[in-house]
């Protein structure tokens, strides 16, 4: 497989409705129950593919987050993920689930965030994307820097999430996959929404 064919099958198990309700109702003291929007983007960032992705509690679906877009890339016959932020992300709340919403998105609602690139491996039929060495994905939220630790596994119905918010001083892990990726099943499949 070529890899323009190996990013091209990347995307399209990423693109879907995924939930983690098995691992939230076996182990609820640590994992919410929720719901992720990986939705692919009806145009090219940049000549590259993109997906926007947000999530929400399954109790409040109508209150989803962590918007962002995610868009793929070959370097140096690597993959890669880069991360960027919407400049006004209450402007598209409710996007992955809405596609009229979504399509209103251009290229100019978004700005890049800086240190938020994955280097992705394809091992045992699994997508695993990790942070570059030495990286930090930092960003500014109500005046305070934050920083968040990303990385994901694939298959070709899971997502992984290994997400998870630290001190930018002290690396202390404060949210997200504490004890563990967030272990979602596939629900919907969006990857035939892919542009041409």
């Amino acid at each position: 497989m070529s890899n323009s064919q190996t990013l091209t099958a990347l995307v399209q198990w990423l693109a879907g409705e995924f939930d983690n309700r098995k691992q939230a109702f076996e182990q609820p003291a640590w994992f919410v129950h929720l719901r992720l929007w990986q939705r692919p983007l009806r145009q090219r960032i940049q000549g590259k593919l993109a997906l926007f992705a947000e999530q929400a509690n399954a109790l409040y679906l109508n209150q989803p987050y962590r918007q962002r877009v995610v868009v793929f890339s070959e370097n140096d016959d690597r993959l890669q993920a880069q991360y960027l932020a919407l400049k006004h992300p209450n402007q598209f709340r409710g996007a992955g689930a809405d596609t009229d919403l979504l399509n209103k998105l251009e290229a100019s609602d978004l700005e890049p965030l800086l240190g938020c690139v994955l280097d992705i491996t394809l091992q045992d039929n699994m997508f695993k994307a990790r942070p570059l060495p030495e990286s930090k994905c930092c960003f500014e939220y109500e005046g305070t820097t934050r920083q968040v630790v990303l990385g994901f596994d694939v298959g070709l119905n899971s997502f992984a999430s290994y997400d998870r918010g630290v001190d930018p001083e002290t690396g202390q892990a404060l949210w997200g996959a504490l004890m563990g990726p967030y272990e979602f099943s596939k629900c919907e499949d969006f990857a035939a929404e892919l542009p041409e």
